[in-house]
């Protein structure tokens, strides 16, 4: 194990230890959660992709499309998230969670990855055409080594992804709106009547 791996496995057993302590009787659970929001608590942009009606496709088309759309998708979309500075971190099946220093740079990127896949859906057959849909969000998170990221703004993300969001669509939290502003020129936002857990606010951009 490199000393960057065991530093890594050394940060998620210390948010363990300290989750362990929370569960003792008579623990001080606010001191607690400071220490860990102290240690492992940054502020950050999310984004959480998906692709629509994957699991239809899935069904219909069998494992081995699944698994090309996947390919097709990541070898895509990685050149495109390195370009915004964007984070990965972690893959999941057809979807990809993602970090951003600023909401501005999460929806820059999330409008770039909509037109490559648009791009390229073009020359494709209807099967195996990459439909995107993504959820930004932006606040204080839980950062634990390379693969973890806990926190109310992933999970309305990662709902406004995978749930929410329709093909070709960004919807965004209010806190994510909040943050970018007018730096996108050309954006514009409509409110959305879901209000999910995380996040009561939500926004669709139009690009």
């Amino acid at each position: 194990m490199s000393l960057q791996d065991d530093l890594l496995t050394n940060s998620e057993q210390r948010l363990w230890d300290l989750i362990a302590q929370r569960t003792r009787t008579g623990a001080d659970t606010r001191a607690i959660d400071d220490r860990i929001w102290k240690l492992f608590g940054e502020r950050w942009a999310v984004a959480f992709t998906d692709l629509s009606g994957f699991s239809r496709a899935t069904e219909r088309f069998g494992i081995i499309h699944f698994l090309q759309v996947i390919y097709e998708m990541r070898r895509l979309l990685y050149p495109v998230i390195a370009d915004h500075g964007g984070i990965l971190v972690k893959p999941e099946a057809d979807s990809l969670l993602l970090l951003f220093r600023d909401a501005a740079s999460a929806l820059r990127c999330s409008i770039a990855m909509q037109r490559a896949c648009q791009a390229e859906s073009e020359r494709l057959v209807d099967e195996e055409k990459i439909l995107l849909c993504i959820g930004i969000g932006f606040g204080d998170i839980l950062r634990v080594g390379q693969h973890e990221a806990w926190g109310s703004e992933v999970n309305a993300a990662s709902k406004l992804g995978e749930d929410t969001a329709r093909t070709d669509e960004i919807l965004v939290t209010g806190a994510a709106r909040d943050a970018i502003g007018d730096a996108i020129a050309g954006a514009t936002y409509t409110a959305i009547d879901d209000a999910i857990p995380g996040s009561k606010r939500n926004f669709r951009v139009a690009y």
